[in-house]
């Protein structure tokens, strides 16, 4: 399939969530102490890392992150400003994590989007979207040591999917791509700062794991 030129609603939403989840992986790396390599490579991991996956998968290559300079240059810029004022950032936490849902909202409605111009259905291109927005921050949790956000039982992949899904949706109704992205990010905003919020919790075992 020939490539597909990516609308510039789609490009200022990649950006912008490669920007504020680049900041999230870079205070990860801030805080457990690794140096201005290690938060470089976890802000560019964090924010790229779920579009890069999207492109290989839809066979768009090179994947938007070596094709277009903004892509490299986006992160890095988000890990040198959070290397250099990290602890304002850091009592910053509750503000994190709104940028952090913004970021996951932006991301799950542009790789929906981006997937269904490749010519995917609407299930398909709703879970690129969710693997847009949580596979970055999977990679960085790896990286890290740490176990995944999204198995630890917060509301996460769910809104994204969720969003993503409204997105498409919307989209192949005939409504405006712009429309159809704010919706769909406004619907993976609002349940994913509510779970915030009300603390609430995807189900977990109960009882004792050992048998």
């Amino acid at each position: 399939m020939p490539p597909v030129e990516p609308a510039p609603t789609l490009v200022v939403l990649d950006l912008v969530g490669i920007f504020v989840f680049a900041i999230s992986g870079a205070l990860v790396a801030v805080r457990k102490e690794l140096d201005l390599f290690a938060v470089l490579v976890l802000a560019g991991t964090t924010g790229l890392g779920g579009g890069f996956l999207r492109d290989v998968l839809i066979d768009a290559t090179p994947p938007a992150a070596l094709a277009d300079w903004r892509y490299l240059l986006v992160p890095v810029g988000a890990g040198l400003l959070t290397f250099a004022f990290h602890p304002t950032l850091g009592r910053m936490e509750r503000l994190v994590t709104v940028f952090d849902a913004f970021g996951l909202a932006l991301f799950c409605v542009a790789g929906a989007l981006k997937a269904v111009d490749y010519g995917l259905g609407p299930l398909p291109a709703a879970l690129l979207g969710m693997v847009t927005g949580i596979g970055g921050g999977m990679v960085r949790d790896v990286l890290a040591g740490r176990v995944p956000i999204i198995f630890r039982g917060e509301l996460y992949a769910t809104p994204a999917l969720a969003g993503a899904m409204v997105a498409v949706l919307m989209e192949r109704g005939g409504l405006p791509v712009v429309v159809a992205a704010l919706t769909g990010a406004t619907v993976c905003l609002a349940w994913r700062l509510l779970a915030v919020w009300r603390d609430w919790q995807a189900p977990l075992p109960r009882g004792s794991a050992s048998v």
